[in-house]
């Protein structure tokens, strides 16, 4: 999946190719102007619900934008929602599952351990919307920049990881909370990154 920036380079090329100016691309997403030069000045996140929009406007697939591999749609396969989490369990052990989600995944994503939490919030608007449900692949680390889910004190946050050093700190993308500091006297433990959310469970 690109990163926000990517996304934008990708949107400048198309707009070039296609001789969109700012303005128009605007209109055509109902957006103000001003909303969306803070995209392209790099100056504001792209959110990614508002990647469809962007993506008809510019007469391209909403996969293809964000950088996405086709999606099996053959088979849902059946991902894990997380509830409490238990300390010392393993991340997907039965007490921790609140139920099951059907999903349709990238091929990519086959060997690879799923779950789902269920986002509270809004720490990371307008990147992640309160209410959605984050699926995560479970890995031990994620690279600047990527939204990991990260466990402190027993409960799941999901938030933007930076590497300062030996210290991890957790961005929100919500400028009206502050980074959370993880180190040896406050630590966490990264659960895995998410891949994407959906908005449509109940």
């Amino acid at each position: 999946m690109r990163s926000s920036e990517e996304i934008i380079d990708y949107l400048n090329q198309l707009r070039e190719e296609q001789d969109v100016s700012i303005s128009e691309l605007a209109r055509r997403v109902g957006m103000a102007k001003s909303g969306v030069s803070r995209y392209f000045n790099h100056t504001r996140e792209f959110p990614i619900n508002r990647a469809p929009a962007f993506a008809k406007a510019l007469h391209i697939k909403t996969e293809d934008l964000l950088g996405l591999e086709p999606i099996n749609q053959n088979k849902p396969r059946m991902v894990p929602l997380l509830g409490t989490i238990a300390m010392g369990a393993p991340i997907t052990a039965e007490q921790n599952i609140e139920k099951y989600i059907p999903e349709y995944m990238m091929d990519r994503y086959a060997d690879d351990t799923l779950f789902a939490l269920r986002c509270q919030g809004d720490s990371m608007y307008p990147l992640i919307p309160n209410g959605a449900i984050a699926i995560i692949r479970q890995q031990a680390d994620v690279e600047d920049g990527e939204v990991a889910a990260v466990l402190i004190n027993g409960e799941a946050t999901l938030k933007k990881v930076l590497h300062v050093g030996k210290t991890v700190v957790l961005r929100p993308a919500n400028p009206d909370y502050k980074d959370i500091i993880l180190d040896k006297d406050h630590p966490g433990t990264i659960l895995g990154k998410m891949i994407k959310y959906e908005m449509n469970f109940d």
